[in-house]
């Protein structure tokens, strides 16, 4: 039996480390506590009317989505949301003084444009779209006064209560509109809301907004809400077109939640919002896009009910946009349409680009310009410089700059093997289990993973370090080699943040103040060390300590932000896809162990020039690794989903149809959204399969594919599947519910132009479906031009390894047909590929999505499909 001998050294780096543990565990539960909004009192139905209260929105989002049967378009739950929406206004009109001038609209709008979404292009048509339109201002004020927009949605995603995304948004702005009534306050310019009818299908109702209501030149400054989540950090992901907006939010947020780092994050994520459509693409308006962010969990799900909001997350955000919306009103810079384009207007503040800024744990923001960003953020790499410099200044510069270079580069290869590490074991975990996302459900379960190996990595360099020579000679210097060491690997490291925070800002990218708090706040951390070293020695713990504690702000930050990234990022693991085999099973697990690597290493990094020589240690080292192993090991015992964090699946009723009145074939596809397959599932939900006659020697490969061109209704959303598989269904149950199914018809014989072209007018019967969501036109052929989008065809796509195509959605409800004409610019023949989403499912079907677990969510409909060649 071996006996292992630990030194008082190796006693000693324990304990260390056990400190370490124990303040990364406080600052963790700090954290917590902030991103939950454990600091925010939510005020109860019997506050005073001057305040905001979340329970009174509650009980505005309890209605929209207990009470009111589906919000979704086609469905009569979204109308009576409408009427219950504006209900509510008039009651808040009723209630006004006779100091403020009150009106609501309800407008239906109609249009079509093209866009591109997500990577892909797509024509949009739409009619009959509601929305409701409140407009508040003073009892003197013109109607071409400069105003300011509070925009959310009150239409749900397909088979979701949408009490998050966006009863929440709703509630809040019906609140907050009853409070400015209540309360007194006449604001300065005039406040309009614009609750739209049609987000989720892709931003139509701020279309129609931005391209016919009378207001939409008035306007001066958007304020955008929305939620990815149930609540927590109530976030600003984008601001601009100007550095305005976010000076605003700055001066007047009551918690402060925003991150500029936010905006270059945002443009990667699969989704956005009105947003868009408000500042960029139908508006160059400056405004703030603020989104519920946590509780991603059961966004899009049919588990987004009041009991999954966060409390205190709505009660923040309403007194943040109570005090904005003040704000807003009362500036100097809120100008309109009929301003900016009158001569009198020269360049101004809305030159400015966007500016660089941060909460700080939701207590106080740090904001500053570009401009600025561009003197503070060069500081630390002239530093880096100097440093150097004055070192080797009275022996050799060039000795003492190759030094910190080998300090920057054992700094840079330590964070590197922070981040391969915990891939690498993620990767080598997978060989061993038949379910990857083990940490999905349980989040502390990644921390627990990949933590200790990203601490490896990052004290790998130190052993390396004491084999390596330094350039310097220390006989010439006259200082002890370990002094030299130490400021090689100190400014080594200080001058890797430097240059990262260089980096950011010749990039122009907006989130460099990380990197820069880290690189200034090591800087008092190394004079405090300095002084101490001369008190207490090297080896002293209260040496330590002393670089430790002045690094606690920046550290802490660190994991503020880190925390929060992680746990936004583990939930959206659920909805990501499912990437094609076979190294897309290990993508979501490689993504959360770089992610876990990255924050370990820029949470403990900047402590690593001092305090690694405690935890460079092999007998640390060894325990790493081992408790690595073991924590690994034991991830394989829990099982990725809960009721709390639900698998997604796509369940979709695909029916082929010729003519009105005929099935040429009925299936049941099945889809899903993260890394473990469909497989997966049969193994773990026997019902479904056993109704499926899925048997024990069921494969991927032996089954019938669902092809992606079979999913063109819920394109381009379809592109995040692979390994889609379909089942055969009764026909007989589709013809005893539906009479007649839709069909495209010619409308008049084919007219042929001067130029050869040849135009097709055709007439759309969507039969009778009762609930239609969407319907897609895939047109391929000779397309030169068409009815959509002011005669303007958006780019091709290449659907399904099918030829290049033109894709339009069209939507909103009418008695009468859809019209439209193609022309083809030769005689090949036209091919229009149709597929109409009804969100009702026939008997059977409906039966089958029930026997899904609780644990797994179901977005079921069905889709018929028919193809004609013109």
């Amino acid at each position: 039996m071996a006996i292992v001998f630990w030194s008082s050294l190796d006693v000693f780096g324990f304990r260390f480390l056990l400190f370490l543990t124990v303040m990364y565990g406080l600052m963790s539960m700090l954290t917590h506590s902030i991103i939950y909004m454990k600091f925010v009192t939510p005020l109860d139905h019997h506050a005073p009317l001057d305040r905001f209260s979340e329970a009174r929105t509650v009980e505005h989002v309890r209605i929209l989505s207990e009470e009111i049967d589906g919000r979704q378009e086609g469905r009569p739950g979204l109308k009576k949301a409408a009427e219950y929406i504006k209900g509510q206004l008039e009651i808040i009109q009723d209630r006004a003084s006779s100091n403020l001038r009150v009106e609501i609209q309800e407008n239906n709008v109609s249009g079509s444009f093209n866009m591109l979404f997500l990577g892909h292009n797509i024509a949009l048509g739409y009619r009959n779209h509601t929305n409701i339109v409140m407009r508040i201002s003073s009892a003197d004020s013109k109607d071409t006064d400069p105003s300011v927009l509070i925009n959310g949605h009150f239409d749900s995603p397909l088979g979701s209560p949408g009490a998050g995304d966006c009863g929440s948004c709703v509630g809040s702005m019906l609140e907050i509109a009853r409070l400015i009534v209540d309360s007194g306050w006449v604001p300065y310019r005039p406040v309009i809301f614009l609750f739209n009818g049609a987000e989720e299908l892709f931003m139509l109702g701020s279309h129609g907004f931005m391209k016919t209501h009378k207001w939409r030149d008035t306007i001066g400054a958007f304020i955008n809400v929305e939620a990815s989540g149930t609540g927590g950090l109530d976030l600003v992901c984008q601001s601009g077109p100007t550095s305005w907006p976010s000076d605003v939010y700055a001066e007047a947020a009551i918690y402060p939640m925003a991150n500029s780092a936010a905006q270059d994050v945002f443009p990667v994520i699969p989704g956005d919002t009105d947003y868009r459509i408000f500042s960029e693409d139908y508006g160059n308006i400056p405004g703030l896009d603020i989104i519920f962010l946590l509780g991603g969990y059961f966004y899009h799900t049919s588990y987004d009910t009041i009991d999954g909001l966060i409390p205190g997350s709505i009660q923040a955000r309403g007194e943040n946009l109570f005090s904005i919306i003040k704000t807003f009103t009362k500036s100097s810079k809120l100008k309109n349409t009929y301003l900016t384009n009158s001569s009198g207007v020269t360049a101004n503040a809305f030159n400015d680009e966007r500016a660089i800024f941060s909460d700080y744990f939701s207590w106080f923001m740090v904001f500053y310009s570009r401009r600025v960003a561009t003197v503070l953020h060069s500081i630390p790499i002239f530093v880096f410089i100097f440093m150097s410099f004055m070192r080797g200044r009275s022996h050799s510069w060039s000795a003492a700059f190759f030094d910190f270079t080998k300090g920057f580069l054992f700094h840079a290869f330590g964070t590197t093997l922070a981040i391969v590490l915990p891939v690498a074991f993620s990767i080598l975990r997978l060989q061993f289990s038949t379910q990857a996302m083990n940490w999905f459900a349980h989040p502390c379960l990644a921390f627990v993973m990949f933590i200790p190996s990203s601490l490896v990595g990052l004290l790998i360099p130190r052993i390396i370090w004491r084999q390596i020579p330094l350039s310097q000679d220390v006989s010439i210097v006259k200082i002890p080699r370990q002094v030299l060491s130490d400021e090689a690997r100190f400014w080594g490291a200080f001058g890797f943040y430097a240059i990262l925070t260089l980096a950011y800002l010749v990039s122009g990218l907006s989130g460099g103040f990380m990197t820069f708090f880290t690189s200034i706040s090591m800087l008092p951390a190394w004079i405090s060390f300095c002084l101490s070293v001369k008190s207490f020695g090297r080896l002293s713990l209260r040496t330590t300590m002393s670089y430790i504690l002045p690094l606690i702000p920046c550290v802490a930050y660190g994991v503020y932000f880190g925390g929060f990234l992680s746990q936004f990022v583990i939930e959206k693991m659920g909805m990501m896809g499912s990437l094609p085999p076979p190294y897309g099973y290990y993508v979501p697990d490689a993504i959360v162990a770089s992610l876990v690597g990255i924050l370990t290493g820029w949470c403990v990094g900047p402590l690593m020039p001092i305090c690694d020589g405690w935890l460079a240690r092999l007998s640390i080292l060894q325990f790493l690794l081992h408790f690595t192993v073991f924590s690994l090991a034991i991830s394989c015992q829990f099982f990725p989903y809960a009721t709390s964090a639900p698998k997604r699946i796509v369940f979709q009723h695909t029916i082929r149809t010729s003519g009105s009145s005929q099935i040429m074939e009925s299936t049941y596809d099945l889809s899903v959204t993260d890394s473990n397959s469909i497989l997966f599932l049969f193994q773990h939900a026997s019902e479904v399969a056993k109704e499926l006659n899925v048997t024990s020697d069921f494969s991927i490969e032996s089954a019938w594919a669902s092809q992606r061109q079979d999913w063109i209704a819920i394109f381009p959303v379809s592109f995040l599947f692979s390994n889609s598989v379909k089942f055969s269904a009764n026909k007989d149950d589709i013809l005893k519910q539906y009479e007649f199914f839709p069909k495209l018809f010619v409308q008049n014989p084919y007219s042929n132009s001067e130029k050869g072209s040849r135009r097709v007018h055709l007439e759309l019967h969507l039969g009778s479906l009762e609930e239609i969501w969407v319907t897609v036109l895939n047109i391929t052929g000779p397309l030169s031009n068409w009815s959509f989008a002011d005669n303007v065809l958006p780019g091709t796509e290449t659907y399904g390894g099918g030829p290049q195509s033109y894709i339009c959605r069209l939507s909103g409800p009418s008695d009468s047909n859809w019209t439209f004409w193609l022309e083809a610019n030769s005689s090949e023949a036209l091919r229009v590929d149709l597929a109409v989403l009804d969100q009702k499912l026939v008997g059977p079907a409906k039966r089958l999505k029930n026997l899904f677990p609780d644990w797994v969510d179901v977005t079921g409909y069905s889709s018929f499909m028919s193809s004609y060649i013109f």
